[in-house]
């Protein structure tokens, strides 16, 4: 398993592919961002500001390092817990929660922030990258798609059927699978036999790369070539982030039903804040003026999360049947005019 910062901040090795300490401290930076972005998401939750949020905590650096290591030209492609990912891309994080408050729409412009709508379902995003990259490689395009997952997609057929094609067809597409040890409450143990899932890549004829998901110096050296590699030409790249889910599933989780709470307590030390905040303090690049700072931007960036999740939606239920075909079937127009008169007699 690729790694660089160990648990302590010490270098593991002669540090010789260690990125950059600028690069590391916008890096911690960005993690900083991330943990108080999930603080305040779940406070939301606790408010009755967001009806569900599926929690990164612990494993932010898997998605502070999917983000950076993207050109603005590049795809991003992630799922229902990668919230920090798609804030770390540059979108606003008011966009990307309206969805876990009930809106009908994803809350950003895909196209104008090359990141796909979140996907609750497990995998389902995984062929539509692979989709996006081959069009890419098609059009003679220098697009490169970072397609994120769990643990638990990797036992999905969408899973097989996305490598499969990237890997015939050289797709440029990076498949980083984070890791986190369950599926909701079903253990990796009980989902593969495997001796890791990058192990997977070689039924598809994929390089698989194994790196700490707590370490952001390795995963993002180790992105850092798969992306290259897939901007080269040379296909895809399967890349296990070992890592874990501090909190629950979702706040509707009671995780004390399948792991114990000592188990939690042994990947606490392995937080990648703390871990690069002691690496950073350990070289002095980290100053407590910086430190000061990075807090200060997040504590802003909280408040603008309140203000904008403060409000009602507004929402018309009309537009349930507005994008569903460009001409409406009958039953899509039945079904709008029972829906008109319910709401009419309502209102009168």
């Amino acid at each position: 398993m690729m790694r660089l910062i160990d648990e302590t901040g010490a270098v593991v090795g002669d540090g010789a592919t260690l990125p950059a300490p600028e690069a590391l401290l916008d890096g911690y930076r960005r993690l900083v961002l991330a943990r108080r972005l999930n603080e305040q998401a779940e406070a939301l939750v606790r408010q009755g500001r967001l009806a569900v949020y599926p929690s990164s905590h612990g494993q932010e650096a898997c998605q502070v390092a999917a983000a950076a290591v993207l050109a603005e030209t590049d795809w991003l492609f992630p799922t229902y817990r990668d919230v920090a990912a798609i804030a770390a891309r540059g979108v606003d994080p008011v966009d990307v929660l309206v969805m876990l408050r009930g809106d009908w729409h994803c809350g950003y412009d895909p196209l104008a922030t090359r990141v796909a709508p979140q996907a609750t379902p497990l995998a389902t995003q995984l062929p539509h990258a692979v989709g996006v990259g081959h069009a890419a490689r098609l059009k003679g395009e220098d697009t490169v798609v970072m397609a994120l997952c769990g643990d638990g997609a990797t036992s999905e057929g969408d899973f097989h059927e996305a490598l499969n094609f990237a890997a015939v067809f050289a797709s440029p597409v990076v498949f980083l699978v984070q890791n986190n040890k369950y599926a909701i409450s079903v253990p990796l143990s009980r989902q593969s036999a495997a001796e890791s899932l990058a192990a997977k890549g070689v039924g598809y004829g994929v390089p698989g790369v194994r790196v700490d998901g707590n370490d952001l110096a390795a995963l993002t050296v180790v992105l850092s070539e798969a992306v290259a590699r897939a901007r080269r030409g040379e296909g895809p790249t399967l890349v296990e982030a070992d890592t874990y889910r501090i909190h629950a599933h979702t706040n509707a989780d009671d995780p004390s039903r399948y792991r114990a709470d000592d188990e939690v307590e042994k990947w606490r030390p392995r937080d990648p804040l703390l871990r690069l905040r002691a690496h950073l303090t350990t070289t002095g690049a980290l100053t407590s003026r910086l430190e000061a700072e990075f807090a200060a931007a997040a504590e802003e960036m909280a408040a603008h999360v309140r203000a904008g999740m403060g409000g009602e939606s507004v929402l018309d239920p009309a537009e349930l049947f507005a994008h569903v075909y460009s001409t409406p079937t009958p039953q899509l127009r039945e079904q709008a005019a029972l829906l008109a008169a319910e709401l009419n007699e309502v209102r009168s």
